[in-house]
């Protein structure tokens, strides 16, 4: 067990955590949330020691072990990518080099053999003998073929590293596990794999995503950092953000007799137990549901950009089509022969094993890149919004106060019309005159989205929106994006964003496309069978 007594946290006069006292238990998975800056991150690290408090304590069960999803991607450079994983286990592997010490002296003596004995008695209760077989089921569960298990982690490309620091971090069956972002860089296959190893974890989990369906999946509670506190919930993400809007809906009804507060709130509690996605975490689940009462729902503080996308008129059946388009970068060929014909209310998710596909093929019909073949054609009555991946040509440099940044692309040049959208996306009053180039990653997605509202283009196109996003920036663009009645073209690693939004999917291989117009689940099923 984990927890802290009285913690805070402050920078100056700015307290980021105050008296904070919470406790996390074996056996459940918590979803750390709050929005951009609310210290999610920052908790983890207070937990694991990277940083120390304030004031107040962390304290953990004695003997009780505790590994860390670590960030730096170089630190094990030299070692093997196999090591790697069982260092992950810091007793363990001290154990393994002391042996190999030992047993390499030429001059064995009666004493090293006293030791070696020790040694190998802690190894055995350590399940030391197990241990390079365990680490190569997480590391082939996580997509790291045998055939680099003996390579040196620096022969590794970034993606593949991050999945060998996950492989380290789930070595050993540690008794407190702390994730940060631990699908980034994962695929499809490894994110469903990891949902079910932590699925089956009997542990504690400390996990922070910003991954909505990977939350739903893994958490029995919630954790949310709000106001400097941290308010525990029991449930996954969707539970707690339905029962806040529950409690808002309540307070705001407080006239309303508490015997059909009651009937509300139990209706909700059975639905959301009979909807879970695994047996045991349902089972427990519903336990630990069927002990709420009404007090121990309570609204949240939260605050969720006004994202709304109006065309400013209706294109007609000529969207785009696109014949025979290919495209090589320094020798590589990205596209090959593509091609494709965008219909009418198409909102079409764009998948490609690396992802440089979409987003060469994004490039050029929005004329920022040159196709070396092929050609493509917009009809008539469209227009197009291009949200692209890297925003830093829009920002870098600039001098300009949001208000005149925004006001470039906006066709009302009135100061208080171009407030109003500001304000819509969460910049309101002194923040509105910060300057372009000051502002962090999800303040910047949020403007090249008012952008894009600005446009009242029929066709949008988004290369990855809802990367730096904080999780109610996502639902919002999420919800505006579901609502949207024009065409859409799009690449997003979020699962819940492109099952929601997608009527159509599009994936572009080294060999072919594959075109099926359904959901991102029925594509993953449709897949899975003809593998």
């Amino acid at each position: 067990m984990i927890s802290t007594s009285n913690l805070s946290l402050r920078f100056g006069k700015r307290a980021l955590f105050e008296d904070v006292n919470i406790k996390f238990t074996p056996g459940n998975c918590y979803g750390i949330i709050g929005a951009n800056g609310a210290g999610k991150s920052t908790f983890l690290k207070i937990l694991s020691g990277e940083i120390d408090p304030s004031t107040g304590t962390v304290d953990i069960t004695p003997g009780e072990r505790l590994t860390v999803l670590k960030q730096n991607h170089y630190e094990f450079d030299e070692f093997e990518v196999l090591k790697t994983v069982i260092m992950g286990h810091a007793r363990l592997y001290e154990i393994m080099q002391e042996k190999e010490v030992l047993y390499a002296k030429p001059d064995f003596s009666d004493e090293d053999g006293i030791k070696v004995s020790e040694l190998e008695g802690e190894f055995a209760e350590l399940n030391g003998w197990e241990a390079e077989t365990e680490a190569a089921k997480l590391l082939n569960g996580l997509g790291i073929p045998e055939s680099l298990h003996e390579q040196k982690m620096q022969d590794l490309s970034g993606n593949e590293k991050v999945r060998v620091l996950l492989a380290q971090a789930l070595f050993g069956s540690p008794d407190i596990l702390l994730l940060d972002e631990p699908t980034n860089h994962l695929d499809v296959d490894s994110i469903k794999w990891l949902e079910e190893f932590l699925g089956n974890f009997e542990n504690t989990v400390i996990v922070v995503s910003h991954d909505r369906h990977f939350l739903n999946e893994v958490c029995t509670h919630i954790a949310d950092i709000d106001f400097s506190k941290i308010q525990l919930f029991v449930g996954n993400y969707d539970f707690w953000l339905e029962s806040s809007e529950l409690a808002m809906r309540l307070a705001k009804e407080a006239n309303r007799k508490t015997e059909e507060k009651m009937k509300d709130l139990q209706a909700f509690i059975q639905r959301f137990s009979a909807n879970a996605s695994k047996s045991k975490q349902a089972t427990s689940r519903k336990k630990l549901l069927e002990k709420l009462t009404l007090e121990d729902i309570k609204p949240s503080s939260r605050k969720y950009p006004y994202i709304a996308f109006k065309p400013d008129r209706e294109a007609g059946d000529q969207l785009l089509t696109i014949e025979n388009l290919s495209k090589t970068v320094d020798g590589v060929k990205i596209l090959q022969d593509v091609n494709l014909r965008v219909e009418k209310g198409d909102k079409i998710a764009f998948l490609s094993p690396d992802g440089s596909a979409p987003t060469m093929l994004f490039k050029i019909i929005t004329d920022e890149e040159t196709a070396d073949s092929g050609e493509f054609k917009w009809g008539v009555t469209t227009s197009q919004a291009y949200f692209p991946k890297d925003n830093t040509a829009y920002f870098d440099g600039i001098k300009l106060s949001l208000v005149d940044w925004l006001r470039q692309y906006s066709r009302d040049q009135e100061e208080s019309f171009i407030r109003g959208y500001l304000s819509r996306m969460l910049f309101s009053g002194e923040e509105s005159l910060k300057e372009a180039s000051v502002l962090s990653g999800g303040e910047k997605v949020r403007c090249m989205l008012a952008r894009m509202m600005l446009s009242g283009a029929n066709v949008l196109i988004m290369d990855e929106p809802t990367n730096h996003l904080d999780l109610e920036s996502i639902t919002a663009l999420n919800d505006a994006l579901t609502s949207f009645d024009g065409t859409l073209l799009f690449v997003s690693h979020d699962h819940q964003f492109m099952q929601t939004i997608a009527n159509r999917i599009v994936e572009i291989t080294e060999t072919e496309i594959i075109d099926r117009r359904m959901t991102y689940d029925e594509y993953l099923e449709f897949k899975s069978k003809n593998k």
